[in-house]
């Protein structure tokens, strides 16, 4: 997994697997998601900052 943040264009990449992505499925303007054969192979979040996705917050007691 690959996760990657442009701080510029406000942009979230998570990136899941190397496989081909197949389709890609829109949820609202904002997120995307790429399918493989196996399953999500990547998610892409515009204006994450702005959504409040970012800075991930994990609560205590949940990190690993």
């Amino acid at each position: 997994m690959d996760i990657s943040y442009d701080e510029k264009d406000d942009i979230l990449f998570i990136k899941f697997s190397n496989e081909k992505i197949i389709k890609d499925i829109s949820y609202g303007w904002n997120v995307n998601v790429g399918m493989t054969e196996k399953g999500i192979g990547e998610i892409t979040v515009l204006d994450a900052k702005a959504a409040r996705l970012l800075p991930i917050h994990i609560p205590p007691g949940l990190a690993a």
